[in-house]
């Protein structure tokens, strides 16, 4: 039996967690054109259980939420649907699974809006590669930044989303609020230039945060949620120089609301912003009373000195977990890894380079 610190169990949420390894949120686009969950998508996150916490791939929470091809949402009857094929097979498992909740922001375009251009905090454009759209490969354009009153609609939508998890089957939500999308457009002052009450201070920037918890708090509870947080990030054209009081602040501010969990990409694997010193899980530990999980390019060996040093309670694997669907297996028994290389077939549509890895044994 292995004496890994990754295979001691975890109280979390009123379950049990077989394991500390989480399946990190992962956008694959197999939803289709409808972005209804199917049994395709059932299939993936069954052949994933043997992790102790599935997050799901990120979900679009509304139309206007909408800014990636093929990635599903959770905002019809149809889409509830769907997501509960996934939830009923997971169920005899025992494994729990979280549905992330996602809103793009300005990194979306008007192909996915009929024409309309994306919302964010203030008419601040991506700044960088182009966005791959239902239409082809395009530049990123200048949102739209949203009212006072187009904000409360988004909270709602938020709650409505969180409403739909729940009749869903999923055991939590995840707010996703981490890699340049709506809710880190406007935690970032790089992003957000609002002078209302959602802008300027880091107080008036984490508003937007706050009201979305408050909104998801009414229908969960609070040990039931989690939030992912990139404070290093660089992705979608993110990082300002107040970085690190804008993340102290938020997870005080989280801590507060006794948010069951924090979901910190702590790892530089995607790039840094490079606006001062990378920022640390020991930097959160003190501030935040809940369940830690790092991500972002941790190996076997460095997950197991995060918990060890009590740093992280959980570790979220993304890329091996995709090309390993048995991974903690393969980590139990130091088995080797498939090689994720190959990333031609990540996002396409069917079951190649999806649900077509093999086991170990």
């Amino acid at each position: 039996m292995s004496t890994s610190p990754l295979f001691q169990t975890y109280q979390w949420g009123g379950h049990s967690l077989q394991n500390r390894m989480a399946l990190a949120p992962l956008t694959r686009g197999r939803a289709g054109t409808n972005r209804i969950p199917n049994d395709l998508m059932a299939e993936y996150y069954y052949q994933r259980a043997g992790a102790g916490l599935i997050i799901s791939e990120a979900t679009s929470i509304s139309e206007e939420a909408l800014g990636w091809v093929d990635s599903p949402g959770v905002y019809s009857g149809e889409m509830v649907e769907g997501w509960k094929k996934v939830t009923s097979k997971l169920k005899p498992t025992g494994t729990p699974m979280v549905l992330q909740l996602w809103h793009c922001g300005r990194a979306s375009h008007s192909d996915f809006h009929n024409g309309e251009l994306p919302v964010s905090a203030s008419a601040v454009k991506i700044q960088g590669d182009e966005i791959h759209t239902p239409l082809g490969k395009k530049p990123y354009e200048a949102p739209r930044a949203l009212t006072t009153e187009q904000i409360k609609k988004t909270i709602q939508d938020y709650k409505t989303a969180a409403l739909n998890a729940k009749e869903a089957g999923f055991s939590g939500v995840e707010v996703h609020g981490a890699n340049g999308y709506l809710i880190n457009q406007f935690l970032d002052s790089r992003s957000n230039i609002r002078s209302d009450e959602y802008g300027g201070s880091v107080e008036n920037r984490f508003r937007f945060f706050k009201q979305v918890l408050d909104a998801v708090l009414e229908v969960w509870e609070p040990e039931n949620i989690g939030v992912r947080i990139s404070p290093n990030g660089v992705f979608n054209d993110m990082g300002a120089p107040d970085f690190r009081e804008t993340f102290l602040y938020a997870t005080e501010q989280i801590n507060k609301l006794k948010i069951g969990y924090m979901h910190i990409m702590d790892g530089l694997a995607f790039g840094f912003h490079e606006q001062g010193e990378p920022m640390t899980l020991a930097e959160f530990r003190p501030i935040y009373s809940g369940m830690i999980i790092g991500n972002c390019g941790y190996t076997k060996e460095s997950a197991e000195d995060k918990i060890k040093d009590n740093l992280s309670d959980l570790v979220a694997f993304g890329r091996p977990f995709i090309s390993n669907p048995d991974l903690p297996e393969r980590f139990k028994n130091n088995w080797p890894l498939n090689a994720f290389d190959d990333m031609s077939h990540w996002y396409t549509p069917g079951e190649q380079g999806y649900t077509t890895y093999n086991n170990y044994s």
